[in-house]
């Protein structure tokens, strides 16, 4: 496995044998990422985390830089992301507290600067983003996910809206009518242009609650935050299968 990154929240530096060797501060030509990157080291697989909300966490979803962010990452020689991302769950199989790791992605965000290549080109660039996830990262996590003993959904499909205020029970029921299985806010268009740089991303996702319409308890950070505190062990269990085994 080359060089891996992980775009996630806080937390995530205290993976079990992780030696964390340093952390840097990155210009790009986009602009500076989130946060100084983090860099650890487990055996000789070197890992990079990158909290795209900043450190605190303090960057609305819409505001986050996401070509520094990307473009960071691969400048400093990652070949791999693993994206972790708290989504709220739409379908009766996305219950809070699950892990789950999308195949497909819709994107409704807008007024995002969204690709590396708009300016000074001397060819119109497209890429192909049929299937926007890796499909064998994909399945490495969800093996990691198995040998870890946990419930995870494979499959289904990312809703990526603006925020950074929730959706109402209309908007949550067109996504279903869509073929939305969850949503966040963060997806896109870290995916696109992590595929615009030959970067393979995979999305890891933990559901944190039910999204608007889909339960008569009110969505508060609360609620969010407390299958946040439960579920991200969760995901250090994935991500540390995932990095011994991979």
């Amino acid at each position: 496995m080359n060089k891996i990154a992980i775009i996630g929240g806080t937390g995530l530096t205290s993976l079990a044998g992780v030696e964390i060797t340093g952390t840097r501060e990155v210009d790009t030509p986009y602009g500076s990422p989130s946060s100084a990157l983090s860099f650890g080291r487990i055996g000789d697989k070197e890992i990079i985390f990158l909290p795209r909300h900043g450190n605190p966490h303090a960057i609305a979803p819409h505001k986050i830089n996401y070509c520094a962010n990307i473009h960071a990452l691969k400048e400093s020689g990652v070949e791999n992301i693993i994206a972790v991302n708290a989504v709220g769950g739409i379908t009766s199989e996305m219950r809070p507290g699950r892990i789950a790791i999308p195949e497909q992605i819709i994107d409704y965000t807008y007024n995002r600067k969204h690709t590396f290549f708009e300016d000074d080109l001397n060819e119109v660039t497209h890429i192909d983003f049929t299937n926007p996830y890796s499909t064998d990262l994909g399945k490495q996590l969800a093996t990691a996910c198995l040998m870890s003993g946990l419930d995870v959904f494979i499959g289904g499909v990312y809703a990526a809206t603006q925020g950074p205020r929730l959706e109402t029970a209309a908007e949550v029921k067109k996504l279903e009518k869509d073929g939305c299985d969850i949503v966040g806010m963060t997806g896109m268009p870290e995916a696109a242009l992590a595929r615009e740089l030959d970067i393979n991303y995979a999305c890891l996702s933990l559901v944190v609650n039910w999204a608007a319409g889909k339960s008569d308890e009110e969505i508060t950070m609360a609620v969010i935050e407390k299958h946040l505190d439960e579920g991200i062990g969760k995901i250090k269990l994935v991500l540390e299968e995932f990095i011994t085994t991979f």
